[in-house]
């Protein structure tokens, strides 16, 4: 395929105001100014997009797209494994269903990859899975696998047990609890790498990627009481952490930053439903931005629709952040943060053929997505009626 006349927002590197992409297969093979354009090859689809904005495919970092769907209640809800605060066993990949209508809303808003797993209810909720938008095997849909380990601080993971008389019925607990399982990893693993490990551990096992730091944990946590002690635990164990919804993150800015943690922020665009979240502001991404943290902006689909990730973007730029930074949320920053960088995230040659082609910058509520490319095919185009 070759994109010809659109204004170029790599993402990593300058825009180019009137250029071209060439994809070959399901990566991207080249770009660059249109007087530098390669003569179309034979078969090749070109796609004058007539000075539109050609950006890689937005990127979701935090929601429950196909494991809490939309239209079925109860019974399309497999978000969260309630029947015992900790379950690192449980994997998103078995929870997914790639006929959720919301991929579909994904794909019409230009978003070619979600992040999508176990919700807020455990204090570990299981394993988390980066996917493309468009398919319908799972396995087949999947970048990264497991991509991050759900964990939850504040009110949900107390208020789902403590009314039960359980622990964790306070915020302590859900700390306690936290801190256990991660030092019985910490001996499961010390165990495993001596060799005298009696027998594996299903409940042990997946934590063994996020202590040698190959996924992190994907952490819950509004109120900066949270936030403080999801990096405490962080540091006290030595794993890495990505800090998810961080309502009250602007009040905390200096320390996130110290910490070298990235926030993924939202769903700001929603009713302040709970007390945790009555600080709730779109003013929070560009505070952290301005204190140096690696920001993506999340929808957590369904408690804000998927299909205004953009407009979200928009109203951060509204309430003081950059217009170059909100887009990077929800491109390359937001690909950074869920380890995938290498694949999606910007427009570069080897990268694979996410695209967004846009009648103009999408975070304006009237801009249109002209066409959605997934590994190179068209997947939706404006005229198309599906």
């Amino acid at each position: 395929m070759l994109i010809i006349n659109g204004k170029i927002l790599p993402m990593e590197g300058k825009t180019i105001e009137n250029g071209y992409v060439q994809t070959k297969g399901e990566v991207i093979k080249e770009l660059g100014k249109m007087e530098q354009a390669p003569s179309p090859g034979k078969g090749e689809e070109v796609l004058d997009v007539k000075g539109a904005w050609v950006m890689p495919g937005l990127i979701d970092a935090h929601c429950h797209v196909g494991i809490m769907e939309e239209k079925r209640g109860t019974a399309g809800d497999d978000c969260n494994e309630a029947t015992d605060p900790i379950t690192p066993a449980v994997r998103a990949v078995d929870g997914v269903n790639p006929m959720d209508p919301a991929f579909h809303d994904a794909i019409i808003a230009g978003i070619t990859s979600l992040m999508t797993g176990p919700g807020s209810a455990n204090v570990v909720g299981g394993q988390s899975i980066f996917l493309k938008t468009h398919g319908r095997c799972v396995d087949e849909m999947a970048v990264l696998n497991p991509a991050a380990m759900k964990a939850a601080f504040g009110e949900n993971p107390k208020n789902e047990y403590g009314g039960r008389d359980l622990m964790p019925g306070t915020r302590m607990g859900t700390a306690a609890l936290l801190r256990e399982v991660l030092f019985q990893a910490k001996q499961y693993q010390k165990e495993k790498q001596e060799g005298i490990l009696e027998k594996e551990d299903f409940q042990m096992e997946p934590w063994l990627p996020v202590l040698e730091k190959k996924i992190p944990l994907k952490t819950h946590g509004h109120r900066e009481d949270d936030i403080l002690t999801a990096i405490r635990i962080a540091k006290e164990f030595e794993i890495d952490l990505t800090l998810d919804h961080c309502t009250e993150g602007h009040l905390i800015a200096e320390e996130i930053a110290e910490s070298g943690f990235p926030a993924i922020i939202g769903p700001d665009l929603t009713a302040r439903s709970k007390i945790e979240v009555q600080n709730m502001s779109f003013k929070t991404n560009g505070i952290l931005e301005k204190a140096g943290v690696l920001t993506a902006i999340m929808t957590d689909h369904p408690v804000s629709l998927i299909r205004y990730l953009p407009l979200c973007a928009g109203l951060a730029v509204k309430q003081g952040m950059s217009m170059e930074g909100a887009l990077k949320t929800v491109t390359i920053n937001a690909a950074k943060i869920c380890r995938v960088d290498d694949r999606v995230g910007s427009l570069k040659p080897g990268k694979d053929a996410d695209i967004a082609v846009f009648s103009d910058n999408p975070v304006n509520t009237l801009t249109k997505t002209l066409y959605t490319i997934i590994n190179g095919q068209i997947v939706y185009h404006e005229g198309d009626k599906s």
